[in-house]
């Protein structure tokens, strides 16, 4: 196996529903969601100088579903 790059961070396994990580591909771009879950990770940390990361206007997600609470999908799985 190839060694990371320095300039790279190491991957982190994270369990998202897969209709989750989905739309939030479709939101943010497929590039782009890691670089949303590190801007999260900072803000929550309260990091220097890090804001929360902004959301899409509600008239742009599509999904009725994403509107919903994680626990009332995941006690539908």
């Amino acid at each position: 196996m190839a060694a990371a790059k320095e300039t790279h961070t190491p991957a982190r396994p994270v369990r998202i529903p897969e209709d989750d990580w989905v739309e939030f591909g479709k939101l943010v771009g497929d590039r782009e969601r890691s670089r949303i879950l590190r801007e999260f990770i900072a803000w929550y940390l309260r990091r220097p100088k890090a804001s929360l990361p902004a959301r899409p206007p509600a008239a742009v997600i599509s999904d009725r579903n994403a509107a919903r609470p994680i626990a009332e999908r995941q006690s539908q799985s």
